[in-house]
């Protein structure tokens, strides 16, 4: 074989599958690119503080059925659900492992096998596991895709879009705007006095201070005293109603994750403080929770029971109270009357009073 043909040999493709490296980075970047942005407004803190929430429910949830979702595990999956719509935990005996990142296989639109990516402190370390051994837990699934979680945020991307949009707009106005500055009337000078002066004024915020000359004749005469008053050139931002957009925009935000908007209000009292709370609680985290333990039982083999509501203190005190009350003044007019107590049980069990 004679040196050329060493040369047009065909080279040997080398491939390589990297879930959480560098290639995948830049898909998702591409992806990014293609479907337009989404996702920034996770970074706001409307969107953080609704994230908190769900972690402290989680954080305080009451587990009964297995010792292996303890309140870390719960914290991690709450905020991946509410940041990703999806949480995958590898099932260990010493544990849950978190998942950063994971691919997988279905059949009947059912996962029946993951490769998962583990995030390790030296490197992260990629496993294949069945469905059997990962707890996998999806939010807003779609029927196209049953497998797959959708969060909050993507769900409602225009108006996470536009909080994006006015923060940064905002953000930007009070970085290079003139805000206080003014133009300030000064009699004609050589221009090296006018820059001197110009640069000696304190609040100038980009250069943006002009000065006008007020030694100037029109009609004959000389300009009137009135040229000496200063113009502000402070944008107007009540105006673009940027201020109302923006409260809209968060509102709409807290909505999404299931948070009442008036908790968030300035005026708020705490009647309306313990309504968004049994708002977040029963309408939003306990269906959760739900999943969460129906998933359990499934893969960890035994009841698992999941409960928001208790610890977080989710619900009427008062209201039950009242309730009891009643409860016990039906009983002994009941007791009064002679009615059998299976009667009485009988009536409450039509009002759904266990």
């Amino acid at each position: 074989m004679s040196i050329l043909d060493f040369f047009r040999r065909s080279p040997v493709v080398e491939k390589r599958s990297a879930m959480s490296g560098f290639t995948a980075e830049l898909m998702a970047a591409r992806e990014s690119y293609i479907s337009g942005r989404r996702g920034i407004a996770e970074l706001t803190a409307t969107a953080q503080s609704c994230v908190s929430l769900w972690e402290g429910a989680f954080s305080l949830a009451d587990v009964t059925g297995t010792d292996l979702l303890d309140r870390r595990s719960l914290a991690l999956l709450a905020r991946s659900l509410a940041l990703r719509g999806e949480a995958v935990f590898l099932i260990r005996e010493t544990g849950l492992v978190p998942c950063s990142d994971w691919d997988l296989s279905t059949r009947d639109g059912k996962p029946r096998a993951y490769r998962v990516s583990i995030s390790e402190a030296g490197g992260g370390t990629t496993q294949t596991a069945l469905a059997g051994e990962v707890l996998h837990l999806r939010i807003g699934a779609d029927p196209v895709a049953p497998w797959l979680g959708t969060a909050p945020l993507r769900r409602a991307s225009l108006t996470a879009g536009l909080l994006n949009a006015l923060e940064s707009a905002l953000a930007e106005v009070y970085e290079n705007a003139p805000l206080g500055s003014q133009i300030v009337p000064y009699p004609e000078g050589a221009e090296t006095d006018m820059t001197s002066l110009g640069r000696s004024f304190r609040g100038q915020r980009g250069r943006v201070l002009l000065r006008e000359s007020v030694n100037v004749s029109a009609a004959g005469g000389p300009a009137p005293a009135v040229d000496w008053k200063p113009a502000d050139v402070t944008p107007d931002i009540e105006r673009s109603m940027s201020v109302e957009s923006l409260a809209a925009a968060r509102d709409a935000i807290c909505g999404a994750f299931g948070v009442l908007p008036g908790l968030f209000n300035a005026s708020t009292t705490g009647p309306l403080v313990r309504e968004a709370q049994r708002h977040l609680a029963q309408w939003t985290l306990q269906p959760i929770a739900m999943l969460l333990a129906e998933e359990a039982s499934e893969k960890l083999g035994s009841p698992v029971d999941i409960d928001v509501m208790g610890p977080t203190q989710a619900f009427d005190a008062g209201g039950s109270a009242r309730a009891l009350a009643t409860i016990v003044q039906a009983y002994a007019q009941a007791k009064e009357a002679g009615l059998a107590p299976a009667v009485v049980d009988a009536a409450l069990a039509k009002l759904d009073w266990k």
